[in-house]
Protein backbone atom coordinates (compact mmCIF):
# COMPACT_ATOMS: atom_id res chain seq x y z
CA UNK A 1 0.00 0.00 0.00
CA UNK A 2 1.38 3.89 -0.67
CA UNK A 3 2.06 5.52 2.32
CA UNK A 4 -0.75 8.30 2.95
CA UNK A 5 0.28 9.50 6.25
CA UNK A 6 3.42 10.12 8.13
CA UNK A 7 3.18 10.25 11.98
CA UNK A 8 6.77 11.23 14.12
CA UNK A 9 7.10 11.14 17.59
CA UNK A 10 8.14 14.29 19.33
CA UNK A 11 11.21 14.26 21.70
CA UNK A 12 14.30 13.31 20.37
CA UNK A 13 12.75 13.22 16.86
CA UNK A 14 11.30 16.13 16.10
CA UNK A 15 12.62 18.66 18.56
CA UNK A 16 16.09 18.00 20.54
CA UNK A 17 15.80 17.22 24.20
CA UNK A 18 19.58 18.68 24.78
CA UNK A 19 18.81 21.94 23.74
CA UNK A 20 17.65 22.75 27.26
CA UNK A 21 20.56 21.70 28.88
CA UNK A 22 22.67 22.82 26.15
CA UNK A 23 21.04 26.22 25.95
CA UNK A 24 21.04 27.10 29.63
CA UNK A 25 24.75 25.83 30.10
CA UNK A 26 25.85 28.80 28.15
CA UNK A 27 23.83 31.45 30.62
CA UNK A 28 25.41 33.66 32.67
CA UNK A 29 24.92 32.42 36.44
CA UNK A 30 24.74 28.44 35.22
CA UNK A 31 28.32 28.08 35.47
CA UNK A 32 28.82 24.65 37.19
CA UNK A 33 26.48 23.46 34.19
CA UNK A 34 29.10 23.65 31.53
CA UNK A 35 30.91 20.64 32.04
CA UNK A 36 27.74 19.02 33.01
CA UNK A 37 25.14 19.64 30.46
CA UNK A 38 25.49 16.63 28.19
CA UNK A 39 25.52 13.89 31.05
CA UNK A 40 22.48 16.07 32.87
CA UNK A 41 20.71 15.46 29.57
CA UNK A 42 21.38 12.09 28.99
CA UNK A 43 20.18 11.28 32.55
CA UNK A 44 17.56 13.09 32.20
CA UNK A 45 15.97 11.74 28.88
CA UNK A 46 16.43 8.37 30.31
CA UNK A 47 14.72 8.97 33.24
CA UNK A 48 12.14 10.39 31.62
CA UNK A 49 11.45 7.40 29.59
CA UNK A 50 11.85 4.77 32.09
CA UNK A 51 9.53 6.65 34.07
CA UNK A 52 6.89 6.45 31.52
CA UNK A 53 7.31 2.54 31.11
CA UNK A 54 7.16 1.55 34.52
CA UNK A 55 4.19 3.81 35.07
CA UNK A 56 2.70 2.24 32.36
CA UNK A 57 3.12 -1.26 33.50
CA UNK A 58 1.88 -0.50 36.59
CA UNK A 59 -1.16 1.60 35.28
CA UNK A 60 -0.18 4.39 37.47
CA UNK A 61 -0.07 7.25 34.64
CA UNK A 62 0.78 10.63 35.03
CA UNK A 63 1.06 13.88 32.96
CA UNK A 64 4.45 13.88 31.01
CA UNK A 65 5.12 17.00 32.37
CA UNK A 66 5.03 15.45 35.55
CA UNK A 67 7.43 12.82 34.29
CA UNK A 68 9.42 15.14 33.20
CA UNK A 69 10.16 17.33 35.96
CA UNK A 70 10.66 13.68 37.84
CA UNK A 71 13.75 12.83 35.89
CA UNK A 72 14.93 16.62 35.70
CA UNK A 73 14.99 15.96 39.70
CA UNK A 74 17.05 12.49 39.03
CA UNK A 75 19.26 14.19 36.60
CA UNK A 76 20.17 17.27 38.82
CA UNK A 77 20.87 14.93 41.82
CA UNK A 78 23.06 12.31 39.95
CA UNK A 79 25.14 15.30 38.39
CA UNK A 80 25.42 17.15 41.73
CA UNK A 81 23.48 20.00 40.79
CA UNK A 82 20.84 19.80 43.26
CA UNK A 83 19.56 22.68 45.45
CA UNK A 84 19.83 25.01 42.78
CA UNK A 85 16.19 26.14 42.37
CA UNK A 86 16.69 28.96 39.67
CA UNK A 87 18.42 25.86 37.53
CA UNK A 88 15.81 23.61 38.00
CA UNK A 89 12.89 26.41 37.12
CA UNK A 90 15.50 27.82 33.94
CA UNK A 91 15.59 23.87 32.59
CA UNK A 92 12.45 23.31 32.68
CA UNK A 93 10.91 26.75 31.08
CA UNK A 94 13.66 25.89 28.15
CA UNK A 95 12.12 22.60 27.94
CA UNK A 96 8.70 24.57 26.12
CA UNK A 97 11.13 26.00 24.21
CA UNK A 98 12.82 22.92 22.28
CA UNK A 99 14.70 24.02 19.08
CA UNK A 100 13.69 21.62 16.16
CA UNK A 101 16.11 19.99 14.11
CA UNK A 102 17.61 20.97 11.25
CA UNK A 103 16.26 19.51 8.57
CA UNK A 104 12.78 19.87 10.08
CA UNK A 105 10.75 22.26 8.91
CA UNK A 106 11.78 21.81 5.29
CA UNK A 107 11.29 18.06 5.39
CA UNK A 108 7.54 18.68 7.05
CA UNK A 109 7.26 21.27 3.64
CA UNK A 110 8.03 18.83 1.19
CA UNK A 111 5.65 15.76 3.02
CA UNK A 112 2.40 18.29 2.80
CA UNK A 113 3.44 19.39 -0.57
CA UNK A 114 3.53 15.86 -1.77
CA UNK A 115 -0.24 15.31 -0.68
CA UNK A 116 0.21 13.29 2.59
CA UNK A 117 -0.80 13.77 6.20
CA UNK A 118 1.42 14.60 9.03
CA UNK A 119 0.79 14.18 12.80
CA UNK A 120 2.79 13.82 15.54
CA UNK A 121 1.89 11.16 18.03
CA UNK A 122 3.60 11.80 21.47
CA UNK A 123 4.22 10.54 24.93
CA UNK A 124 4.14 14.43 25.35
CA UNK A 125 0.80 16.62 27.15
CA UNK A 126 -0.80 18.79 24.42
CA UNK A 127 0.15 21.91 26.17
CA UNK A 128 3.90 21.05 25.98
CA UNK A 129 3.61 19.76 22.10
CA UNK A 130 1.66 23.27 21.43
CA UNK A 131 4.52 25.01 23.15
CA UNK A 132 7.14 23.14 21.31
CA UNK A 133 5.46 23.20 17.84
CA UNK A 134 4.86 27.26 18.31
CA UNK A 135 8.37 27.88 19.11
CA UNK A 136 9.87 25.21 16.12
CA UNK A 137 7.10 27.11 13.99
CA UNK A 138 5.90 23.86 12.08
CA UNK A 139 1.94 24.04 13.27
CA UNK A 140 1.01 24.94 9.53
CA UNK A 141 2.95 21.82 8.48
CA UNK A 142 1.48 19.13 10.67
CA UNK A 143 -2.13 18.00 10.40
CA UNK A 144 -2.63 17.60 14.11
CA UNK A 145 -0.62 16.74 17.08
CA UNK A 146 -1.77 13.50 18.87
CA UNK A 147 -1.08 12.88 23.05
CA UNK A 148 -1.26 9.80 24.65
CA UNK A 149 -3.29 11.82 27.69
CA UNK A 150 -6.47 10.88 25.77
CA UNK A 151 -6.05 7.22 26.08
CA UNK A 152 -4.36 7.65 29.46
CA UNK A 153 -1.17 5.10 28.84
CA UNK A 154 2.07 5.60 27.34
CA UNK A 155 3.94 4.38 24.11
CA UNK A 156 4.57 1.49 23.09
CA UNK A 157 1.07 0.59 24.53
CA UNK A 158 -0.99 -0.41 20.82
CA UNK A 159 -3.95 2.20 22.34
CA UNK A 160 -1.39 4.86 21.48
CA UNK A 161 -0.83 3.61 17.96
CA UNK A 162 -4.39 3.44 17.85
CA UNK A 163 -4.80 6.87 17.76
CA UNK A 164 -3.21 7.33 14.41
CA UNK A 165 -5.77 5.38 12.85
CA UNK A 166 -8.90 6.49 14.56
CA UNK A 167 -7.90 10.09 13.44
CA UNK A 168 -7.01 9.51 9.37
CA UNK A 169 -8.50 6.09 8.46
CA UNK A 170 -6.70 3.71 6.00
CA UNK A 171 -4.67 0.87 6.62
CA UNK A 172 -1.62 0.18 9.24
CA UNK A 173 0.67 0.09 6.35
CA UNK A 174 -0.20 3.24 4.69
CA UNK A 175 1.59 4.85 8.23
CA UNK A 176 5.10 5.79 7.83
CA UNK A 177 5.94 6.52 11.97
CA UNK A 178 9.39 7.79 12.63
CA UNK A 179 10.76 7.88 15.90
CA UNK A 180 13.88 8.62 17.46
CA UNK A 181 13.31 5.79 19.92
CA UNK A 182 14.25 2.12 18.88
CA UNK A 183 11.82 0.77 21.52
CA UNK A 184 9.62 2.85 19.68
CA UNK A 185 9.63 1.97 16.43
CA UNK A 186 9.97 -1.67 17.45
CA UNK A 187 6.37 -1.26 19.14
CA UNK A 188 5.27 0.77 16.12
CA UNK A 189 6.59 -2.16 13.45
CA UNK A 190 4.70 -4.96 15.59
CA UNK A 191 1.40 -2.97 15.24
CA UNK A 192 1.39 -3.32 11.87
CA UNK A 193 3.14 0.61 11.00
CA UNK A 194 6.24 0.94 7.76
CA UNK A 195 8.68 2.22 10.53
CA UNK A 196 11.85 4.15 10.05
CA UNK A 197 14.27 4.96 13.21
CA UNK A 198 16.10 7.82 13.15
CA UNK A 199 19.21 7.14 15.08
CA UNK A 200 20.73 9.77 15.08
CA UNK A 201 23.54 8.42 18.11
CA UNK A 202 24.06 5.43 16.06
CA UNK A 203 23.13 3.17 18.89
CA UNK A 204 23.15 -0.76 18.55
CA UNK A 205 19.62 -2.29 17.56
CA UNK A 206 16.89 -2.69 20.35
CA UNK A 207 16.85 -6.76 20.67
CA UNK A 208 13.04 -6.68 21.02
CA UNK A 209 10.57 -9.18 18.72
CA UNK A 210 9.92 -6.43 15.81
CA UNK A 211 12.97 -4.15 14.24
CA UNK A 212 12.24 -0.78 11.53
CA UNK A 213 11.81 -0.98 8.31
CA UNK A 214 14.19 1.58 7.95
CA UNK A 215 17.55 2.83 9.88
CA UNK A 216 18.16 7.05 9.36
CA UNK A 217 21.16 9.26 10.47
CA UNK A 218 18.01 11.93 10.20
CA UNK A 219 15.05 12.88 9.12
CA UNK A 220 16.34 14.51 5.12
CA UNK A 221 14.98 11.79 3.18
CA UNK A 222 11.62 10.97 5.09
CA UNK A 223 9.95 12.56 1.67
CA UNK A 224 11.49 9.77 -0.43
CA UNK A 225 10.85 6.74 1.74
CA UNK A 226 7.29 8.29 1.95
CA UNK A 227 7.42 7.50 -1.77
CA UNK A 228 7.95 11.40 -3.25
Amino acid sequence: MPITTCVFDAYGTLFDVAAAARQAAGEPGFEKLQQKWPELANHWRLKQLQYTWLRAITDAHADFWDVTQDGLDWALEATGLEGDPVLRQRLLDLYWELQAYLEVPKMLADLKAGGLNTAILSNGSLPMLDGAVQSAEIGDVLDDVLSVESVGVFKPHSSVYDLVQQRFGGDRDEVLFVSSNGWDAAGASGYGFVTAWVNRAKEPMDRLPWTPAHVLSDLTTIPQLAGL
